[in-house]
């Protein structure tokens, strides 16, 4: 039997919250609120988990390829990732709080449904030791495996990220659903969900003509330094592009990211390089996505849209989300402990963040890989100026 697609599956959870919340009795919206409640803590109490799963075998990897190509294609992805956060906070921030102010939507938040139970499920660590005693952990890896060929405690990372993994494949993916029906329910019975959802489809417009203008400003910057010529260049990453949105998946669209840089006459050295390392590094579409999206609903909450904020949120958000391209949602999820800590948004916030986000989740993966056909042809015309390294 064919599986209902994600995108699908968060649609009919939103219909049938409102729905509820509309139609049904108040017993059955509390019911259903007090699922999304406990759900909402169930994630706070994970992402520290996420972040540690996901950051420690993605920088005990990058051990194995050190020297200056590395160095070069690391900073060339996270530059790009911050410079595609920027752009879209800069952007965002001009547009998306006049459409907010617009439909003159009340603060979700405030709904008028009270669970029948609340649980408190504290995190074993909070967000920022968890995002530093990955990098401690991580490096610590990473030099065990280049000085001793130590490979224990790196195999016991990967297989803590494979546990993650699997509680958000089959736990938090398809319980999503469910979850974001009961923020729908509370948000239609206090008469703020058609509101709402308009605001959310111009928002999902916006997302995509900036994944579009960012890709080209990408593609013009590596055709400048490298004499190609961006536009085909773009059109030749088309089949990565397509593909991604059927997978949303950086990692499983590498095979045919591959095959469409070769396209571009990269070096095959580079392009067998820094296309699978872009994968895990280079982030500026989902970037992109999660900072209009966070602009948004932070716009509906009332709360700060501060650029010192969101620029700390989007820093931090690059390292944050290593590797967790490899996972359909991962990047949100790796995302929800700054939304949290640095954007204070509360369980209705990020709830509303993650339905936003996971609705065009595959055209921010589309981007990062069309883009990692960008970084390939820049690193590639980088390193043909570069001297060649002395040999004894």
């Amino acid at each position: 039997m064919k599986k209902i697609p994600l995108v699908l599956r968060l649609l009919i959870g939103i219909i049938s919250g409102i729905i509820i919340g509309l139609f049904f009795p108040e017993g059955i919206s509390r019911i259903l609120y007090t699922f999304t409640i406990i759900f909402g803590e169930f994630l706070n109490y994970i992402v520290p988990l996420v972040i540690l799963a996901f950051i420690i075998p993605g920088i005990a990897d990058l051990g194995e390829k050190a020297g200056r190509l590395l160095g070069t294609t690391v900073l060339t992805a996270y530059v790009s990732t911050i410079a595609a956060g920027t752009i879209a906070y800069l952007i965002s921030v001009r547009i998306v709080p006049a459409i907010v102010e617009a439909s003159e939507i009340a603060d979700p938040e405030a709904g008028g449904l009270e669970p029948f139970l609340r649980l408190e499920i504290s995190p074993v660590i909070g967000v920022m030791a968890a995002l530093v005693t990955a990098f401690v952990f991580g490096l610590g890896i990473n030099y065990l495996l280049r000085n001793n060929g130590d490979e224990s405690l790196y195999n016991i990372a990967n297989e803590f990220r494979d546990i993650i993994v699997l509680v958000i494949e089959y736990v938090i993916i398809p319980f999503l659903p469910l979850h974001i029906a009961g923020v729908f329910a509370d948000m239609a019975f206090a008469g703020n969900a058609f509101e709402t959802l308009a605001v959310f489809s111009q928002v999902f417009g916006i997302i995509i003509a900036m994944h579009i203008g960012y890709l080209l400003i990408q593609f013009a910057i590596a055709g400048s330094v490298s004499g190609k010529n961006p536009l085909t260049s773009l059109k030749n990453m088309i089949p990565a592009y397509t593909t991604a949105i059927g997978t949303m998946s950086s990692a499983a669209t590498i095979p045919v990211t591959l095959k469409s840089a070769r396209k571009n006459n990269i070096t095959a050295e580079i392009v067998d390089f820094v296309i699978p390392l872009g994968a895990t590094v280079h982030l500026a579409g989902s970037t992109i996505s999660l900072v209009v999206c966070a602009v948004a609903v932070a716009a509906i909450m009332g709360l700060p849209l501060d650029f010192a904020l969101f620029f700390q949120f989007i820093a931090l958000l690059g390292v944050t989300m290593v590797a967790a391209p490899g996972v359909p949602g991962g990047a949100v999820m790796a995302a929800l402990g700054l939304l949290t800590t640095i954007l204070g948004f509360g369980e209705g916030a990020t709830a509303l963040m993650i339905g936003l986000y996971l609705a065009q989740d595959s055209f921010g993966t589309a981007c990062n890989v069309t883009g990692d056909g960008a970084i390939a042809i820049f690193i590639d015309a980088i390193k043909a100026k570069l001297p060649a390294p002395k040999t004894a």
